[in-house]
């Protein structure tokens, strides 16, 4: 008997719930704000000549990962404090979301395509920089400055704002924490005037400091989840229907 209980309570502990695979998801934002405050010192100026250097391809490589991990992270967040959060957050969920998909999309071409096409098409490798420094292409981009922009203004500011607002209303993670990364999200575009760029980077430090933040109370978080089933050993189950 005392077997069977061990190994029902060693089964009960190895079995996935939500509530742990929310805990462990806490790790993804955690990892994500370390890449996002760490590469910033070592990010490598957006001219043409940094293009093909080994610092931008391990920086842009580390902006995967760290992309990655912004999605798992904050689907972490908003699904243990999804019930309190309600449309602000899964408006700040989506868009905040969505500026981590899209950044995704252009790490990879800073990582993989921009170096090859700099031998070959310099004149459209200086227009994706522009983008980032505000300086005119003298090609046609097509869609590209137009989705980074969005990405930057729809997704970063206005998603990181609504979901940190959400966030310090639901009150279910530390509340301070979403005030930052709405602070922190906010910042680039009120403080560009003054702040230019390459200097601008420094202002990833309060957004990377809040997913740290939210991550560790997430992952350090103890909760009994409801589901989890009532282990009675040794006691008949009583007849569903009251007669066998």
């Amino acid at each position: 008997m005392n077997i069977n209980r061990k190994t029902a309570i060693k089964e009960n502990k190895m079995k996935i719930t939500s509530a742990k695979v929310i805990r462990w998801a806490g790790l993804a934002p955690i990892g994500a704000g370390i890449i996002y405050i760490a590469i910033q010192p070592f990010h490598p100026l957006d001219v043409f000549s940094s293009v093909t250097t080994a610092q931008w391809t391990i920086v842009h490589y580390l902006s995967i990962v760290m992309d990655m991990l912004g999605m798992l992270g904050i689907a972490g967040i908003y699904a243990r404090q999804v019930e309190k959060s309600g449309r602000l957050g899964l408006a700040g969920y989506l868009l905040f979301s969505l500026f981590w998909a899209l950044s995704l999309a252009f790490h990879f071409i800073e990582a993989f395509i921009e170096p090859v096409l700099a031998s070959v098409a310099p004149k459209f490798v200086e227009g994706l920089l522009g983008m980032v420094t505000n300086a005119p292409s003298t090609v046609n981009l097509g869609a590209f400055p137009t989705v980074y922009m969005l990405a930057g203004l729809v997704g970063y500011v206005l998603g990181g704002l609504l979901f940190g607002i959400a966030t310090f209303r639901a009150g279910v993670l530390p509340r301070w924490a979403g005030a930052l990364l709405a602070l922190g999200t906010i910042l680039p575009p009120f403080l560009s005037s003054v702040v230019h760029h390459p200097y601008d980077r420094f202002f990833a430090v309060p957004v990377g400091l809040a997913l740290i933040w939210l991550g560790t109370a997430l992952f350090t978080e103890r909760r009994a989840p409801a589901s989890d089933p009532v282990l009675i050993i040794g006691s008949p189950l009583p007849s569903q229907t009251g007669a066998d």
